[in-house]
């Protein structure tokens, strides 16, 4: 699998994402099928989506500054909200189109070379998803991952589509074009609110998950003792970026020297880990 960085895979992305527009919307004119037509609109939201995620994730990997001074990282989460967004608007678009054609059903021209347009373009799909999966795992990107997930939608989309304007074309039954347009709408308008809730829940500083609570949570114990305890550990993600904060309660005869060691020393065991960690020092009320 190859190593490319997260501006290079949505460059990557979008550049994917031009050249499968052309290929549907040629497959679409080839064959004036409604059904390839509905793919070629979201491709068009493809393209929109890694154009608008590529500038997101650029303003994301800005350091910190005085007006950001947690960073600028959760500007993903509104390339997922722009991406549901855009998904919503296809499915709309879809629907009217493909209402129209299933009131007044048109014979559909041979599918011979659109469908195999469709197919590369499928295929150039699955190979960008896969690459957009592995790099969101691999940095901890929203908008990787949103728009992998998207991609792979596409793939299981067009699938769809190619079955079934062939078995309007085998049948003869063309009101089979336009209805299975309109499942195509309906299912990409189901991705588009899965987008959505998880740009919303980002936003909302949503707790890390399990695995890495515990994980901290046993780095942190390594510190403890019976004089020492750490409690009221809280977390929250933000994109890439993951925080938490914990108070460290010690004894009341401690300097303040000898905490702030501790907490310096627990802060960096964390920071290690990929957590920004914030220790508040209290005295315990006994020793």
């Amino acid at each position: 699998m190859l190593n490319l960085r997260p501006r290079q895979l949505l460059l990557l992305s979008l550049l994917a994402a031009f050249i499968t527009m052309a290929l549907k919307t040629l497959a679409w004119y080839l064959t004036g099928s409604v059904g390839f037509l509905s793919d070629a609109i979201e491709s068009l939201v493809n393209v929109a989506g890694a154009g608008f995620a590529l500038v997101m994730v650029s303003i994301a990997r800005r350091p910190a500054d005085n007006s950001h001074p947690y960073g600028h990282s959760k500007a993903e989460y509104l390339s997922a909200a722009f991406e549901g967004g855009m998904i919503f608007l296809a499915a709309i678009a879809i629907v009217i189109t493909a209402a129209e054609r299933l009131i007044n059903p048109q014979a559909i021209a041979t599918l011979g070379v659109g469908t195999a347009l469709t197919v590369v373009a499928s295929l150039i799909n699955l190979g960008i998803a896969l690459l957009l999966l592995h790099g969101g795992k691999q940095h901890n990107s929203p908008a990787l991952e949103g728009d992998g997930k998207h991609l792979m939608t596409d793939v299981w989309t067009t699938a769809g589509v190619v079955t079934g304007v062939m078995l309007a074309v085998v049948s003869g039954l063309h009101w089979l074009d336009p209805l299975v347009a309109i499942a195509v709408a309906l299912h990409i308008l189901h991705e588009g609110g899965g987008i959505l809730y998880r740009a919303v829940n980002g936003l909302m500083d949503k707790a890390l998950p399990e695995p890495r609570i515990r994980q901290i949570e046993q780095a942190l114990a390594q510190f403890a003792s019976g004089k020492v305890q750490f409690i009221n550990l809280r977390t929250r993600a933000a994109a890439t970026l993951q925080f938490a904060q914990v108070d460290m309660q010690v004894p009341p005869h401690w300097t303040v020297q000898q905490a702030h060691q501790l907490a310096d020393d627990a802060e960096l065991a964390i920071q290690q880990l990929g957590v920004e960690l914030v220790v508040h020092i209290e005295p315990k009320t006994t020793d």
